[in-house]
């Protein structure tokens, strides 16, 4: 017989977000990679 633990965490903490609140909800991985792209861009300026 196999033993499982439930290692589930209701309690973990959400990560944080901030940084794709400006991304359209629905969007697909090249937006989230473009819009990320032009925010390292514009913070090496």
């Amino acid at each position: 017989m196999t033993q499982t633990t439930d290692t589930h965490d209701d309690e973990a903490p959400e990560p944080d977000t901030s940084h794709l609140d400006d991304v359209d909800d629905g969007c697909g991985c090249a937006e989230v990679w473009e819009h990320l792209s032009e925010e390292r861009a514009e913070a090496s300026d």
